[in-house]
Order: C-alpha cells, then sequence, then structure tokens
C-alpha cells in the first residue's frame, strides 16, 4: 500500500500530456519524450516557438521577433494583414475532436478568411527521394536500410534521376519497434534537412540531402545527365556534321547512334556500317547494350567498345572515324579505324572538345530532392469541422488552400487529402516526431470564413490575427507558448494566404 501511494504521488507532482498518443506523465521542470512539450510550474508549454511568415519587409528593416525574449521588439509597426500564422510550433489538438490550436481570422485582399493552424501527427506519411544521377544504384524494388533497418525501397527511375520510396505506414507501424524508430528518425532528418546515410540492398551506400549533390559509394556526383542517348544525339547532331563520321552516345537506357537516328537522316549523314550489340529498338535507337551500373552511361561498362560488332566491311571504310560519349559528358573517347577495320584510339581532336563541353554545359547540377507525402484525411480534420468530409470536400473544390508551414502542397486526385510537399520550400526545423512512432507536420487550411462557416467550422473559436500576434492562444488549447519567431516569405513561394 505504501508503494502504492508513493507511486500515486509522484504521477500526482506531474502533468498529462495529450499532446499525441503516448500521453507522456511530465515532472515540472522536464520535457515530454518528443521533446516538444514541457511541464512549467504545472503547465503544459510548446517549446518549439510558433513561426510566423511575414509578407513584407521593408528595405534594411527587421523580422518583428514577437514574443521571442531573445530579442526584444524594436518598435516597428506590425500590420496584421502581412502576416501568416503557420502550423510550425503551433501544437497538436489530440484526439482530433477538439478544434485545431490556432483558427485565425485575417483580411487578405480585403476579403474575411481564415486559417485553421495544427501540427499533425502523421503516420500514414513518407518521402518521395529525387536523386539526380546516371548511376544505377540497385534494382528497382531493391529495400533502402538506415543502420541495417528497412526504411523503403528503390522505385521506378525518372530522366535522368534514381528515385526512392521512404517511409510509410508499413515501416513505421508494421515492422519490429527498431524498424519503426529507424524510419521515423531517416524520415525526420530528411524532411528537417539533414544528411542521412543509407544502403540500397544489391547496391550503392548513398549520402543524401535535401538541396545536396548526392554522395554515391564516397563520391560526390557532380551533374545531371542531358538527356538519355537518343536525345542527346538529337540536341546536338548539327554540331557534329562534318567533324565526325559516326556519333555514339552510351546510356543504359536509350544508346544513339548517329549515322541511324532520324536526326542524322534529316542532315544526310552517311550509313558508317557500325554495329550496336543490343536490342534495337527504332533507327538510331538501342535497348540493354549493356548492364546496369556506375560506368559509361550508367551501365557497368569501363571500356564503350564492348557494345560494339564488327564493322560491315560493304560499307565502313579505313581512317572512319567514331566519336563515343556518356550522357554526362565525363566519358569520351575517340577511334578511327585502321586496315582491318578495327576501331583505334587516338587523342580526342580539338575539333569535337566544343562539342563535349556543350554536352557538360547542359547538363544541371545533380541534386537531391525531398518531397514529404502524408494522408490528411485522417482525424485531424475533426480540428478543422464538426463533419469532416466537407472538408475533404472544400480542398476538392478548391475552395480551401492547403499549406505545409505556408509551403505550397500539391494534392493528390482522389480520395481523402493527400499531400506532397517540398522540404526545400518549408521553414528550417519544421518538422518533429512522436515516439509511437509518427512524424509531426504542419499543415494549415485557409480559406473565406463565409465557406468556413458553410462547412460547419469551429467559429466559437476563431481568434484575430491581431490576438494570434500578441501571444494568445485559443480556448481550445490546454498549453502556452513560449515563444513566437518570425520569417520572411520566400520570393519564389505564393502567398499562403492567398485566395
Amino acid at each position: 500500500m505504501t508503494e502504492r501511494n508513493s507511486r500515486d504521488e509522484r504521477v500526482d507532482a506531474k502533468i498529462r500530456c495529450d499532446a499525441c498518443p503516448v500521453m507522456c506523465y511530465i515532472a515540472d521542470g522536464k520535457s515530454g519524450a518528443c521533446d516538444r512539450y514541457a511541464n512549467d510550474a504545472g503547465q503544459l508549454v510548446r517549446l518549439d516557438p510558433l513561426v510566423v511568415m511575414q509578407r513584407r519587409v521593408d528595405e534594411g528593416g527587421s523580422l518583428v521577433p514577437f514574443l521571442d525574449t531573445d530579442k526584444p521588439w524594436d518598435g516597428s509597426i506590425v500590420t496584421p494583414n502581412d502576416h501568416f500564422v503557420t502550423a510550425i510550433g503551433a501544437g497538436t489538438t489530440y484526439p482530433d475532436y477538439k478544434p485545431a490550436p490556432f483558427i485565425v481570422a485575417s483580411q487578405h485582399d480585403g476579403v474575411d478568411m481564415v486559417t485553421v493552424v495544427t501540427e499533425g501527427i502523421f503516420s500514414y506519411c513518407g518521402a518521395k527521394v529525387k536523386i539526380d544521377t546516371d548511376r544505377h544504384i540497385g534494382p528497382e524494388r531493391s529495400l533502402v536500410r538506415v543502420e541495417g533497418e528497412t526504411v523503403g525501397h528503390v522505385t521506378t527511375g525518372e530522366y535522368g534521376s534514381q528515385m526512392l520510396s521512404l517511409g510509410g505506414v508499413s515501416h513505421l507501424t508494421g515492422g519490429s519497434k527498431k524498424e519503426g524508430r529507424a524510419t521515423c528518425a531517416t524520415l525526420l532528418s530528411l524532411c528537417n534537412g539533414d544528411a542521412v546515410d543509407m544502403q540500397v540492398d544489391e547496391g550503392l551506400q548513398l549520402l543524401i540531402q535535401a538541396g545536396q549533390p548526392p554522395i554515391i559509394n564516397g563520391v560526390t556526383e557532380d551533374r545531371m545527365r542531358v538527356g538519355c542517348g537518343s536525345a542527346t544525339i538529337g540536341m546536338f547532331a548539327a554540331q557534329w556534321q562534318g567533324l565526325v563520321d559516326e556519333v555514339v552516345i552510351v546510356d543504359d537506357h536509350i544508346t544513339g547512334v548517329m549515322s541511324e537516328h532520324q536526326a542524322g537522316k534529316v542532315l544526310g549523314w552517311k550509313p558508317s556500317g557500325i554495329k550496336i550489340l543490343g536490342r534495337r529498338s527504332t533507327p538510331g535507337r538501342y535497348f540493354q547494350v549493356a548492364e546496369p551500373g556506375t560506368g559509361w552511361g550508367g551501365t557497368k561498362l569501363t571500356d564503350p567498345l564492348e557494345i560494339l560488332g564488327p564493322f560491315d566491311s560493304k560499307v565502313a571504310q579505313p581512317g572512319q572515324s567514331l566519336l563515343m560519349v556518356s550522357t554526362t559528358g565525363e566519358q569520351f573517347a575517340y577511334y578511327e579505324l585502321d586496315a582491318a577495320l578495327l576501331p583505334i584510339a587516338l587523342e580526342m581532336p580539338d575539333r569535337l572538345r566544343p562539342s563535349i563541353a556543350r554536352i557538360e554545359e547542359n547538363c544541371e547540377p545533380a541534386l537531391t530532392s525531398v518531397t514529404f507525402m502524408g494522408g490528411a484525411g485522417g482525424s485531424l480534420r475533426a480540428g478543422v469541422t464538426e463533419n469532416p468530409v466537407q472538408l475533404t470536400r472544400a480542398v476538392k473544390q478548391a475552395l480551401v488552400r492547403v499549406s505545409c508551414g505556408g509551403a505550397p502542397v500539391y494534392i493528390w486526385p482522389g480520395g481523402g487529402i493527400t499531400i506532397m510537399a517540398d522540404v526545400m520550400q518549408m521553414p528550417e526545423n519544421a518538422f518533429g516526431y512522436v515516439p509511437t512512432p509518427a512524424l509531426v507536420a504542419p499543415i494549415e487550411f485557409t480559406m473565406q470564413q463565409s465557406d468556413y462557416q458553410a462547412l460547419g467550422g469551429h467559429m466559437d473559436h476563431v481568434i484575430s490575427i491581431e490576438e494570434a500576434l500578441a501571444g494568445k492562444v485559443g480556448r481550445q488549447n490546454d498549453h502556452r507558448l513560449q515563444s513566437m519567431t518570425a520569417i520572411q516569405q520566400r520570393a519564389d513561394i505564393p502567398w499562403p494566404g492567398k485566395r
């Protein structure tokens, strides 16, 4: 009995956080398992600052720090209509039958608007990663591992890029606890712009970071290919006319051959008698010339001559010239046929070097792109309206503008509210986590006030933008803000409160 009473006393000395399903008991002066909430003298406090986006900052002016005690207000006039309360640092109302933490009324272009702001807990979420590289990082459907745990897989390659599908509910909750934690940590790091080291089964080691060149097997990628071999032929055919007798663009997917290609035919290119050891698709376009790899054009080739068969002696002539080059211009070689019609490697003639430089010039810098993808069609809709399906319908009718930390999102067609957002367009450290495990992502729903009322919104919980900027929280909140900070709107991103 004494032991039980002692435990009860310990529990009574704590407060319970209901911001996520973990429901932590937090002692005074301590934070919960997610490090997002803390107990300050018996009151639940959101530790990260609420982020407010400012639309206009006078030249040479500064951002208004609001509640950030480390940056005292300098007396600058705050214009409420030029501010947008993001969901970053806003908090989460769990369970979601409660209204969202902030439901903010404002005016934009003379129209009364409402923005519903919440940090959503996403178990159904992941990241789609685009890696600009010609290298074969691993077979499609190969598992991707972080610290030995499966966090996703290689998916369909796109033009000049390899693609990863990471996260998702099957990895977050459908595997072991260790797999779930590793997946959550991977998503959190990638979405917050940090680097993550990962290994592809039957493939390569990757070090990837949003907005940075991928590092593949310890080598930093420099450029994204200009196109497939056929496209490269089409783009630069005229620049090779009269300078060389044959051009072969080596590519894992579609190898191009100038004399057979339609571009060459239009230019009047003479046949060379060349033979390519691959599967001929259409004239001048060959598939499967070599196995995929890290060599020429994303193949395993270190010697491009391996894709050539004997030249046709009825067509080819001794001294005939041949240029072979990869789709990035990183690999190139020049040959001339000897008396036996065998290609002999020679020094690259000066006349051909500008064309190789042109290929390099047209290759964009290799980058890693990370898009957050999550299903917002679940219970968080109840934080917006008492009839959740009305929000879904309003989003599909384009009555509601959805944003993620103020950044625009793509909304997938079909059922629910499935969003995709470029993490590079979002403010720093926009994402958090809860140890369920799940990712915490900011989401805002902005609409005309009349539309909000029509879809059954929580009108009695609306506060003005002036009240929000002054640090007031909605009466539905059971926590207070520690601070508030401001960021400037990026010029390349539309204003999130725009109608």
